[in-house]
């Protein structure tokens, strides 16, 4: 295990990336599996949880994370707004992931001291992004926006930009994305299946995620 990180202004959005070849994508309807589940991430290498927002129990889910297991780093995805980052600073979030991007959103995070990944899915808004200073990206819906053959098209005109691919990524094509120069990790839910953490198959979701940290042995 790499050493802890010690504070939010100690994390860049590059670190977040670097971490893990994979950062879960994590949706919780019950606050009762967040600390369960994210001892299991963790005993299988992954320490970098992104939780997202999809849900009316995900702020209180990453409060849980954030005061039980403070080995993990838990992030908030699917920031949409100022109001959405600030509830997640106020919730432990470390990090932010959004599904796409704007200047107010990017102004909010960087105010809050939260690293932020913002969402891309074309060239201008990978333009725009990095006109306020970002370059560790979330490229999303990695498969619908042209998969791994976009981001090698990027790879010229953006060549200092680096991308976590998300959005239709499995175990079977995650190797595709991992082997391009420009993609640091890649993002996804397959680490934590419904069944699984319906069932508190706890065991099954670390399984998951030594097979994602072995992507990159």
């Amino acid at each position: 295990m790499k050493e802890r990180l010690m504070s939010t202004t100690s994390l860049s959005a590059l670190q977040v990336m670097q971490d893990a070849p994979v950062i879960p994508v994590i949706v919780l309807n019950d606050v009762a599996h967040a600390v369960p589940m994210a001892r299991a991430l963790l005993a299988g290498g992954i320490r970098m949880l992104e939780v997202t927002l999809r849900t009316p129990q995900a702020l209180a889910c990453i409060e849980a994370i954030a005061k039980a297991v403070p080995e993990a780093v838990v992030g908030a995805g699917t920031l949409r707004s100022k109001a959405d980052a600030q509830a997640a600073a106020n919730a432990g979030a470390r990090f932010a992931v959004s599904p796409g991007y704007t200047s107010a959103l990017g102004s909010a995070c960087r105010d809050l001291g939260l690293p932020l990944l913002p969402g891309v899915a074309t060239g201008g808004e990978i333009m725009a992004a990095q006109e306020d200073g970002f370059s560790a990206l979330k490229f999303f819906p990695a498969l619908q926006a042209g998969g791994s053959a976009m981001l090698k098209a990027w790879s010229g005109p953006f060549f200092d930009v680096k991308f976590c691919p998300t959005g239709g990524i499995s175990l079977h094509n995650a190797p595709d994305f991992l082997a391009l120069p420009n993609v640091l990790c890649v993002g996804g839910s397959w680490l934590v299946p419904a069944d699984a953490m319906a069932q508190g198959d706890w065991a099954r979701i670390t399984h998951l995620a030594r097979e994602a940290v072995a992507l990159r042995a």
